[in-house]
């Protein structure tokens, strides 16, 4: 027997259902996003982000509130875009550290495989930067300096699998080379650091570094190269002193934006088409420029090729230096 009360309630069924079905396809963003910068302020992933994010908003029609997350190499940002609902509300700003997290014991997550690249924005070349008051005016004289005094020139460093770490792992094959490591939150605050005086060098992000070095808080001894970079006039490449460094060339920090791999298609391609528009903007194509980054503006498929390569490339010369705790063929990481 269909009472009043049973029929009531099979009334609602399909109202129920409809409203699922609308909340499902709730036009995307209807709210402010969250985006969350694994680095400090005054770094290079940090200004590359900030940069980037006022076209994207207008593209989006919706404020992306930034927020800076340091802390655990990165790790801690990530870890917190990873636990968060995958609604494509929550972003990760994020640089080349977490594809060094499974060699170096910092996460079980594989960004690869859990996380989407909305956008790869730019890449940068490294500038191996010191404070002017420093007698060092080349590479080859830092070189010298740490040969002479081992353990007593202190690099600024961003730790594990930063991109002061991955060069001095780098330069440390050249042999007979010690420092000490000094970590700080992001390279905005080891360029502060620096020049304080409570550093002695620091390979950088060229866009971090750019403004400073033209200004005269830094003295930028090479660029990370095999050639020099016009935004870093009279500055030599590494390789002018230590040839046998080209061999792990070219290789540079990259910035960009990712979400979980498994917010729904729809919104990660409304989130690719914002940043592809965002990345376009001439003022932030020239910023990228003026700082001698190389804008990529690449996503999906795209970006998973380049970010499997550079894995690949990094995490193996890691491991010739001695400064991998697992090994990536234990990782599946095919040798490059």
């Amino acid at each position: 027997m269909i009472t009043r009360r049973t029929f009531g309630a099979l009334a609602a069924v399909p109202l129920l259902g409809g409203l699922r079905q609308a909340a499902a396809q709730e036009a995307f963003p209807s709210r402010d996003l969250l985006g969350l910068i694994q680095w400090g302020a005054g770094g290079a992933t940090d200004v590359t982000s900030r940069a980037v994010t006022p076209h994207v908003e207008a593209a989006l029609g919706h404020k992306i509130v930034l927020q800076n997350r340091p802390g655990g190499s990165g790790a801690i940002a990530m870890t917190a875009v990873h636990t968060a609902n995958p609604d494509g509300y929550t972003l990760l700003y994020a640089a080349e550290n977490p594809l060094l997290y499974g060699v170096l014991n910092l996460s079980r997550i594989d960004f690869v495989q859990e996380f989407y690249a909305v956008n790869v924005l730019a890449r940068g070349v490294p500038v191996i930067v010191t404070n002017p008051d420093r007698p060092w005016r080349t590479l080859k004289d830092l070189v010298d300096e740490m040969r002479r005094n081992p353990g007593r020139v202190r690099m600024a460093g961003t730790g594990p699998g930063g991109q002061p770490h991955v060069i001095s792992s780098m330069l440390s094959t050249l042999g007979n080379i010690r420092h000490i490591s000094v970590p700080f939150d992001g390279e905005g605050p080891g360029l502060t650091a620096l020049q304080g005086g409570h550093a002695d060098f620091m390979p950088a992000g060229s866009g971090a570094a750019a403004e400073h070095v033209r200004a005269g808080r830094l003295r930028a001894l090479a660029v990370w190269n095999t050639e020099p970079l016009p935004s870093f006039p009279g500055v030599p490449p590494a390789t002018a002193d230590f040839p046998e460094l080209a061999r792990f060339m070219p290789w540079g920090s990259f910035y960009g934006v990712w979400v979980k791999r498994s917010v729904p298609a729809d919104r990660r391609d409304k989130l690719v088409q914002a940043f592809k528009t965002g990345a376009t903007n001439p003022q932030f194509v020239e910023l990228m420029q003026r700082n001698g980054n190389v804008v990529m503006n690449i996503s999906g498929d795209e970006a998973d090729r380049f970010l499997k390569r550079w894995q690949s490339v990094t995490t193996w010369t890691l491991q010739e230096a001695g400064a991998a705790r697992t090994s990536p063929a234990e990782l599946g990481i095919p040798r490059p």
